[in-house]
């Protein structure tokens, strides 16, 4: 499926990811649009980065800088990008946000990416 017009270049989206109570968690995140997916960078040592592991089914919402919804939910299948497919994402994410930029990163970054898939 497509990358909704809504959430198309936007700055943040709300990601809910679920804890394995089945307990949504919403945090709002960066992201970029490549290959017709939306690619973030999170820690890999992050609670979300967890919760994806273990469960990939996702929902993502336009939101503010502080979190607040704005539009609707858009379901999705997140995955962890292999260390090969980074570049892509980092490029896509460097292009849209240029504090990205910046090296103060952690090295414990990693890039996902995820498939609007209703």
């Amino acid at each position: 499926m497509a990358i909704p017009t809504a959430i198309h270049d936007k700055k943040y989206i709300s990601l809910a990811t679920c804890r394995k109570n089945g307990t949504a968690v919403r945090t709002p995140i960066w992201f970029a649009e490549s290959d017709n997916k939306l690619v973030f960078m999170t820690r890999n040592d992050s609670w979300k980065y967890k919760r994806i592991r273990n469960n990939p089914r996702v929902k993502v919402a336009l939101c503010n800088m502080k979190g607040k919804i704005t539009g609707p939910d858009f379901a999705g299948n997140a995955r962890v990008l292999p260390p090969n497919e980074w570049d892509r994402a980092k490029q896509a994410i460097h292009r849209k946000y240029w504090l990205a930029r910046l090296p103060f990163w952690s090295k414990k970054n990693e890039y996902l990416e995820i498939e609007i898939t209703g």
